[in-house]
């Protein structure tokens, strides 16, 4: 990267599925890498692979994005100066280059049927030799009499690179200096017979063009690379800076996959996952925090991001400590954005002003807000099962149900005169007191501070909870 210019970066997903974790953790990557230097993020959709690529999954990366907080300078719905965004509105661009390279010799016309690509590969297989093509290789095919088919056929020739026999040494910014000897890779495509561009073609072109500065991604493409670099010299481009960093591995060790449970941010938001939550744990999934910090802002992230600090070694994704963050953003919340937010999870109408009683109380509780149906639901069902009626209990709450009737100004104070004066001459004391009325107004044996409960389901519906158990 040139002193001085502005840092570039990218995220180019392929609209084939959810946005999963691992690629929401490299767009969020370079997002704090952009915003920290103030250069710019770009959105790059690569959809040629025309097979798997929907138009619903692209509306869903989008979507997804935006959810996570992770805005983008330029892309396909924002435009910018080096567009367009999505690959399939490029294909002109590729072939242009392609042509380039052929007049420059580096770069040749195949006309092999990809069957006897695939031929050639498993013969070398079975050589014992490694599955990497030459021009000799190649041109064997590009007979007259091929060609003439082809033309007949109205079919076009596949367009190969003529890869250098050299080493390549790149220097990665989190797996340090990687050394690709010669003859690692072979010739390999640009263009196939369908016209469409290979994936590490289209990637330099559009990195190349879009002027992107530092390519931070998953090391699953470090292999990549060295063909990358090579058409980079081919174009007498500037090499962007290269960050491959450590893939995300489940509880167990394995790579993190669906038998794992949830791992798509799609997944993440139906459960009630908050977006700050969900950026905070996928930050440090292979970075830290220079003074170890685990609960973090977008902005404290920004602030404190750097790529000296993401780490090469693979990260373990642990469900608890999602859960965790979760719940410790959860509590940072005001209490009207909590309310708006857990309405669409409660699953009963319910007004905002009954929420604000009922939130407070049990907001320590919530680690996903998808458990307010079942945390909240003994502010809205009596209980199905009752404690059982002994003649201590029912003498007991009998007197309860005496004294909470006689109280007028339904409040936390009132409600505890009331417990003394009952204790002193009732049957039940102390923690069985306690936990029967708990089981005669939940039916649980925990939830939320017992006196929070009476407070918020209030006078008429406590008496009515008692008399239901002493009539039961």
């Amino acid at each position: 990267m040139m002193e001085g210019s502005e840092v570039r970066v990218r995220f180019a997903p392929s609209p084939t599925g959810y946005l999963h974790v691992g690629g929401a953790r490299t767009a969020l990557f370079n997002y704090l890498f952009a915003r920290k230097t103030g250069g710019k993020f770009i959105l790059r959709i690569e959809d040629t692979d025309l097979e798997r690529s929907e138009k619903i999954f692209e509306e869903q990366l989008i979507s997804a994005l935006r959810w996570l907080g992770l805005d983008w300078d330029e892309g396909p719905d924002v435009g910018g100066p080096y567009g367009p965004y999505r690959q399939s509105e490029r294909q002109e661009l590729y072939h242009s280059y392609a042509q380039k390279l052929i007049e420059k010799g580096m770069a040749y016309e195949v006309y092999a049927y990809p069957e006897e690509i695939e031929e050639l590969r498993e013969k070398l297989l079975a050589e014992g030799k490694a599955p990497h093509y030459t021009r000799e290789m190649l041109e064997t095919y590009n007979t007259p009499e091929r060609k003439k088919e082809y033309e007949a056929k109205g079919l076009r020739p596949a367009i190969y690179f003529s890869m250098p026999r050299k080493d390549y040494v790149i220097d990665d910014v989190v797996k340090g200096e990687v050394v690709f000897k010669e003859g690692s890779v072979g010739d390999f495509a640009l263009l196939r017979s369908n016209g469409m561009p290979t994936y590490n073609y289209a990637c330099v072109i559009d990195d190349g063009l879009m002027k992107i500065t530092h390519v931070l991604r998953g090391d699953d493409h470090l292999s990549n690379t060295v063909k990358q670099v090579a058409l980079y010299e081919a174009f007498g481009w500037p090499v962007p800076v290269f960050g491959h960093v450590s893939m995300i591995l489940g509880p167990d060790g394995s790579k993190l996959s669906k038998r794992h449970g949830a791992t798509s941010v799609e997944e993440f938001k139906a459960r009630g996952y908050l977006p700050e939550s969900v950026i905070n744990f996928l930050a440090l999934l292979g970075w830290s925090h220079p003074e170890g910090k685990e609960i973090l802002t977008k902005d404290e992230l920004i602030q404190s991001f750097s790529i000296e600090r993401l780490v090469k070694n693979p990260a373990i994704f642990n469900p608890d400590k999602l859960r965790w963050m979760n719940s410790e953003h959860i509590r940072k919340k005001d209490l009207k954005e909590l309310v708006s937010l857990a309405k669409p999870f409660i699953g009963r109408d319910v007004s905002e002003n009954y929420l604000e009683k009922i939130l407070p109380a049990i907001k320590d509780r919530i680690e996903e807000l998808s458990q307010l149906p079942e945390l909240t639901s003994l502010f809205f069902e009596r209980p199905s099962e009752l404690p059982e009626k002994t003649p201590e209990a029912v003498e007991t709450y009998e007197a309860l149900l005496n004294a909470l009737e006689t109280v007028e100004e339904w409040n936390k104070e009132n409600i505890y005169a009331v417990f003394k004066t009952v204790m002193k001459s009732a049957k039940l004391k102390g923690k069985d007191f306690y936990m029967t009325l708990r089981l005669v107004l939940t039916g649980r044996h925990e939830g939320p501070e017992l006196i929070d409960i009476l407070e918020i389901l209030g006078k008429e519906e406590v008496l009515a909870r008692i008399d239901n158990f002493l009539k039961s």
